[in-house]
């Protein structure tokens, strides 16, 4: 007995009902009733694969050969089916979910287009086909070897995502980037200065779940020019030259939840470029032996680097470098408007020369630049924790700070500074990992802020603090306890004032350097400066002339107090 052929290509999902009034009563034998039961079997996996199509895609391809396949077989009951079950239905139904197709929209894979994955083919030509389709290029579990730069055009592949789930690794076998991105933007991050087509084909390219790793000594990880809203995320560059490189202009950058390990050369290289809005947070970056985060030339405005584990980013030789350098000395525009907050930033104490946060204010017009947060951070091990050089409008507040081999923070030549609360201890349980000092020093500032401070055992060439050649300073609020051999240092300071300090001499139960004989304050060469209410616990070096001493409380060694 057969059944009439309808054809039900030309309708969306399958229709059941009309199939029941289409095929012919038939008699319930047990063969029959197997036929049904297989044709509603894949029914509903069809109906489950349509159902799913809002966040699943099935090709459309699967969606008529299940189609053709139960219209085949509903149309010979003779159990002679014009189609193979295992070859039609189980291929139709079952392969989009064995090859991975329709995990992502309108994926592709760029195995499809050739890429073999095993590492030692040269993939590169297989991956530029896939990348000039555009969309979603998808990397497989697999090892993607590459010789050449993969150029991605954004004006002509349109909206691109590389994604890697985390299980494709990126092997740059030749000089460059391994993928470079190259847009047309223009304009600033003012939505009316951004032309048509970058929204139309360029806004923020994606890069998600890869592995990059450098296999060629100039060997890069990315490299973006005049792109808008590059976004990085969940992906490992190791083993290259610089990992990350922004050059000539570029706007609205993420950097996220990333790992930056164990480069050559730069971490994160803000190479010459115009940018202005860059997020780089929540991501490790380490063991890149020119520094960590890197801004020389261009013109950089909104870097905020928030959550972030930044340590070991100096390598042995070289010029000092730093965890994070901004640098605005060849700068036409100069560098400003940062914020560095809630991130350890650490070591190495045996490069030399070595520091976590080193900023240079000023640009090549001689301008001084600033507006720069350092806030809620844990720095240590370092030669020096923070320098800060010709800048102006700095604010380093809540952070905690230890094991400097020098000093824990320098400012140079600065003006406008606040250095609000903060801790600075050198913990000896640290001290197998030094010799380490501490301490603070301001070289040529005027009109700074130093409040709130608490440092322990801290042990300076000179002072615990150490005031140079400075106007304007008021430092108020500050404990000390155990430094040595003196606490503060006024050299030819003027229009300065000290108050409100609770500044002990270090006990004989605690390993301080010294005979014992501390000097609480002492100033040399000063005008016009005053020393009022502070609790000192050591003695005052001051000359009569220039320093104004009033209502200072001086305890001797058994603890009784002085005028």
């Amino acid at each position: 007995m057969s059944g009439r052929v309808t054809s039900f290509d030309r309708v969306g999902s399958f229709k059941w009902r009309k199939v029941m009034r289409e095929v012919p009563p038939i008699r319930k034998t047990f063969r029959e009733s197997v036929i049904w039961s297989v044709i509603v079997l894949v029914g509903v996996l069809h109906f489950g694969l349509c159902r799913a199509g809002e966040t699943r895609r099935t090709p459309p391809s699967a969606s008529a050969d299940t189609r053709v396949a139960v219209q085949r077989l509903a149309t010979d009951f003779t159990l002679r089916p014009k189609v193979s079950l295992s070859a039609a239905l189980l291929s139709a139904v079952l392969e989009p979910a064995a090859t991975g197709a329709g995990t992502l929209p309108e994926a592709n894979s760029v195995k499809s287009f050739g890429a073999v994955g095993d590492g030692i083919q040269d993939d590169t030509a297989a991956i530029q086909r896939c990348v000039a389709r555009g969309g979603v290029i998808l990397f497989p579990p697999g090892t993607y070897r590459i010789t050449a730069p993969i150029e991605v055009r954004l004006a002509e592949t349109g909206w691109i995502a590389f994604v890697g789930n985390g299980t494709a690794r990126l092997v740059m076998n030749g000089p460059g980037p391994a993928l470079r991105f190259v847009g047309q933007h223009q304009g600033t991050a003012d939505p009316k200065t951004v032309q048509p087509q970058v929204w139309q084909r360029e806004r923020m390219p994606l890069v998600d779940g890869l592995e990059i790793v450098g296999d060629h000594e100039e060997a890069c990880g990315i490299e973006a020019i005049q792109t808008m809203q590059l976004t990085i995320t969940r992906t490992l560059i190791r083993e290259t030259l610089h990992a990350i490189r922004l050059h000539r202009r570029n706007r609205n950058v993420i950097v996220s939840d990333c790992h930056i390990y164990h480069n050559r050369g730069i971490g994160v290289y803000l190479d010459d470029v115009d940018l202005h809005q860059i997020n780089i947070v929540g991501s490790h970056i380490s063991y890149n032996q020119g520094g960590g985060i890197v801004v020389r030339k261009g013109y950089l405005r909104n870097l905020q680097v928030a959550g972030c584990d930044i340590e070991v980013n100096m390598g042995p030789e070289g010029e000092p470098t730093a965890n994070i350098l901004i640098d605005s000395t060849e700068s036409l525009y100069g560098h400003a408007e940062i914020a560095i907050t809630g991130c350890t930033i650490q070591h190495t104490l045996k490069a030399p020369g070595s520091a976590n946060i080193r900023f240079i204010g000023s640009d090549a017009k001689g301008r001084w630049w600033g507006a720069l947060t350092i806030a809620e951070n844990v720095l240590s091990d370092v030669v020096t924790n923070v320098e800060i050089v010709n800048a102006r409008g700095v604010s380093i507040v809540g952070n905690t700070f230890w094991g400097a081999g020098e000093e824990d923070l320098v400012l140079r030549n600065c003006r406008n500074i606040v250095v609000g609360p903060n801790s600075l201890d050198q913990n000896p349980n640290y001290a197998h990992q030094g010799p380490y000092r501490g301490g603070i020093r301001l070289e040529e500032c005027q009109d700074c802020v130093i409040n709130a401070l608490q440092l322990a055992d801290i042990s300076g060439k000179e002072a615990a603090i150490v005031l140079r050649n400075c106007s304007g300073l008021n430092v108020t609020n500050c404990q000390m306890t155990g430094c040595g051999p003196v606490g503060i240092l006024l050299d030819c300071v003027s229009l300065s004032r000290l108050s409100d300090n609770l500044l002990r001499s270090p006990s004989s139960e605690e390993s301080q350097p010294g005979d014992g004989a501390f000097v609480a304050v002492r100033a040399v060469n000063c005008r016009n400066v005053v020393v009022t209410n502070n609790l000192l616990q050591g003695s005052i070096d001051c000359p009569a002339d220039g320093v104004l001493l009033d209502r200072n409380v001086i305890l001797s060694s058994d603890a009784s107090p002085k005028q």
